[in-house]
């Protein structure tokens, strides 16, 4: 039976019952190295404000002993174990084992395919700490942690805490953490293996990172860079917050098959593919380090202090994607930082936001099946931008104050919503009821336009909401356009009147993107934003055109070929490095995406030509090859850059081949035995999945959808090549086997959950009828499930219209 999932009126009932006085938890891993099995034994220590009454503990993992107080309880049932006349204070103690280590939620057993070294790492949000031990696994009830893990002698074991006491014994090491602050079960880890391990002092703090073995050398190359970030970060946000991070000990542990990152108090799990095998790019560079902020940030806002239920999820993730480009803007050398959100991930947001799966960014949550499928591009990307809105809403100064008032007010505690607005409110002296009505609880994105005089607004269902917002002036000289005036103007309604020089040759409408709106140029304006978006003075304000653009073209109101040259325009004169690549993706997928049948060869041809043009300067030569290896014309093409690639440019341009018709497969094993990656194999089946051949791309699909035995950190790359233009003829009956497939998605937790049933829904040889049962076949499963499908497919179908 079905674990069920834990609603917010049984999360309050429990939470007024009981209160968790702490966890003691042991776990042991000696089986892993040979088996799959994990044996857990968790204590919980708790009180009850009504002796004799009833409540139960979440515990999925299969069960071999529990006790109340002494006494044997009933077996789990839906995941759940019953407590029973309850004592004024309480001890639970649950023995489990579990043993889905390959593919379930909780706990992940990974095997290295360079020395066949084992693996392990834990991930608990948002109720997953239940699929490893018995607990109370809601965030409000928290509660400090003890780990004791039991391990092979030659592993190293990672936790929240630092200093474990470590025991030897015979074969094996038992490590004995000191208890953690108070903390929600999902902020929990236990990372383990043969790991890699480099410390250094920074800042007052003891810093740690660790990989697994095979990529040392990666993470040796890195190391620096990390560390830098790491502790520019630290001292941003303990200014920032009026609290430095109240622990000695910061870890960072780089996992096999994990999915992103994890804000583990004290010691974050992250995705090894971003320890990247070849040089880092610029945008690969400033990507590491924004991540690492926000999983940073959240060690104050999600962890310190947490929220009390799911639908202020936004609270933890919404702020922490805020913070992080705010600190590398103001901490880091990516000062450019903002402007690489606007280049991807705000695009999508703004997409997300038009769509049917939009909704407000703080919504209720019935239960934690809900809150799971709400982890997107409205909480993360949409809610950032909000809460930059509303720190340029108050100011800096008394934003700053505001939240150093709610840590020193709520540290190592629950809040709500309604807590934040307060402490900001009362630091900024605005009323901020109106701003969080518009902006948290309502869905959908504003729109503005300027006709030189009046700036017009509409919202999802009115007037727009309360911002401030900037329009630039801006008239051509020699160098280009050149900002002759900007007006921040504070929106209060449909119409405002805006003083600006009339007559210029631009009116630039969210300049400095300051809100998230979308917005339209006036049919004056229109051409010089699409054709000479690049005579634009500053990296924001060509950011701003280029996503103007974008929305254009998602809405059927610019043609792929406008987008391609309104890009194109940018990156002539592009001078931050690191929005270069996004706005190369940009320009490829309009073309090879967005683009129909008829006019892709012309587009691919001039996105071609592009990156050629940008391959003769040296710091854009590295991501001009790449798109030079995406869209090489024919297999001459490809012979010709294959001369002096690299090892990563050329697994690019081997995909590439194999999908012009090329054989490949002489070239895929030399380079196997050349590539130091140990994951290279994975980019040898995305050779496979390129190729224009039935049976091997049935073979593939075997492999991605029904096998599950492509790891989730190489599915997108994999995927990616395996639904290609052109292809229709091959690719026509997967359709049929996803709509099969996808009740089964859900399989393995929330993560893997979005990636295989977003990226194995196919590109091309689709229509709209096969969309609508894709979304009929949606309905039926989990949300988050759901929330993926309807989302990708609204994309797909824009693209359908963009395509004709």
């Amino acid at each position: 039976m079905d674990p069920r999932s834990l609603t917010q009126a049984e999360a309050e009932q429990r939470a007024a019952l009981i209160a968790v006085e702490r966890y003691d938890i042991a776990i042991d891993f000696t089986e892993l190295p040979t088996g799959p099995g994990v044996t857990c034994v968790s204590t919980v220590t708790f009180t009850c404000r009504e002796p004799g009454a009833s409540t139960f503990a979440d515990c999925v993992a299969p069960v071999l002993s529990a006790t109340l107080n002494g006494k044997p309880l009933p077996e789990a049932e839906e995941g759940r174990i019953l407590l029973s006349d309850l004592a004024q204070r309480n001890t639970l103690r649950v023995e489990t084992r579990q043993t889905d280590t390959a593919d379930g939620p909780g706990v992940h057993k990974s095997v290295d395919p360079a020395d066949g070294e084992v693996y392990v790492w834990t991930t608990f949000a948002p109720d997953e700490a239940r699929h490893l031990f018995a607990c109370f696994d809601q965030p409000d009830l928290k509660a400090p942690h003890a780990f004791t893990v039991t391990a092979p002698d030659q592993w190293i074991v990672g936790s929240n805490t630092g200093d474990p006491e470590i025991h030897e014994l015979a074969g094996v090491r038992v490590w004995a953490f000191p208890d953690t602050p108070p903390l929600a079960t999902y902020n929990t880890v236990v990372n383990a293996g043969p790991l890699h391990e480099i410390r250094r002092e920074a800042g007052g703090h003891d810093l740690g990172l660790f990989c697994r073995r095979s990529l040392a050398a990666v993470l040796d190359r890195d190391a620096d860079e990390i560390f830098t970030v790491t502790e520019q970060g630290l001292a941003f946000f303990a200014d920032v917050f009026g609290m430095p991070f109240p622990q000695r000990k910061y870890d960072q542990m780089f996992m096999p098959d994990f999915g992103g990152a994890m804000e583990n108090w004290g010691c974050v799990t992250w995705e090894d593919s971003f320890l990247r095998r070849s040089e880092p790019t610029p945008a690969e560079r400033e990507t590491l380090a924004v991540v690492l902020l926000h999983e940073l940030s959240h060690m104050w806002f999600g962890n310190i202090v947490t929220m009390r239920w799911w639908d202020d999820l936004w609270l933890n993730e919404a702020f922490a994607e805020f913070a992080c480009y705010w600190a590398a803007e103001r901490a880091t050398r990516h000062t450019d930082a903002r402007v690489g959100m606007l280049a991807s991930d705000k695009l999508i947001a703004y997409l997300a936001d038009q769509g049917p799966m939009s909704h407000p960014i703080r919504q209720p949550m019935r239960d934690v099946a809900e809150a799971a499928s709400i982890f997107d591009a409205i909480t993360y990307p949409k809610g950032a931008a909000v809460l930059y809105q509303l720190m340029v809403y108050v100011g800096e100064e008394r934003f700053v104050a505001g939240m150093k008032s709610y840590f020193a007010r709520y540290a190592w505690g629950s809040t709500t919503l309604q807590d934040l607005m307060d402490a900001l409110a009362e630091a900024s002296g605005r009323d901020l009821d109106a701003w969080r009505a518009g902006w948290l609880e309502t869905a959908g994105t504003d729109r503005f336009t300027f006709d030189g005089r009046t700036l017009t607004g509409t919202g999802p269902a009115g007037p727009p909401r309360p911002q401030v917002l900037a329009v630039g002036a801006y008239d051509r000289g020699p160098a280009g356009l050149t900002r002759t005036a900007l007006a921040r103007v504070d929106v209060r309604g449909g119409s405002t009147p805006v003083t600006l020089p009339e007559g210029a040759d631009l009116y630039l409408v969210n300049d400095e993107d300051l809100t998230f709106a979308t917005t339209r140029p006036s049919a004056t304006d229109r051409p010089t934003l699409i054709d000479d978006a690049g005579a634009l003075p500053t990296p924001v304000s060509r950011g701003v055109a280029v996503a103007t653009v974008w929305d254009m073209l998602t809405n059927a109101e610019a043609t792929p070929a406008e987008t391609v040259r309104c890009v194109a325009s940018v990156l002539a004169v592009e001078t931050a490095d690191t929005v270069v690549e996004p706005y190369l993706r940009l320009a490829g997928d309009a073309a090879e995406y967005w683009a129909g049948d008829t006019d892709r060869p012309a587009l691919m041809a001039e996105f071609f030509a592009l990156c050629a043009r940008l391959a003769e300067q040296p710091a854009r030569r590295q991501v001009a090859l790449r798109g030079l290896a995406r869209s090489a014309p024919d297999l001459d093409a490809v012979a010709m850059l294959q001369s002096g690639a690299d090892v990563d440019l050329s697994w690019r341009l081997l995909i590439r081949k194999a999908e012009l018709g090329g054989d490949t497969r002489a070239e895929v094993d030399d380079l196997l035995k050349r590539d130091p990656d140990p994951d290279a194999s994975h980019r040898a089946l995305a050779v496979r999945a390129a190729r224009p051949d039935a049976a091997e791309k049935s073979a593939m699909w075997q492999m991605l959808a029904v096998d599950r035995a492509v790891p989730l950190s190489a599915v997108r790359t994999v995927t990616t090549a395996f639904w290609r233009p052109g292809q229709n003829h091959l690719l026509s009956g997967f359709g049929p086997s996803y709509l099969s497939l996808l009740p089964t998605f859900d399989r393995g937790g929330m993560v893997p959950s979005m990636v295989y049933s977003g990226r194995l829904l196919p590109r091309f040889a689709i229509d709209a009828d096969f969309l609508t049962r894709a979304d009929q076949t949606a309905a039926g499963v989990s949300p988050v499930v759901r929330q993926t499908v309807l989302e990708v497919t609204d994309e797909l179908r824009r693209m359908l219209r963009t395509r004709r």
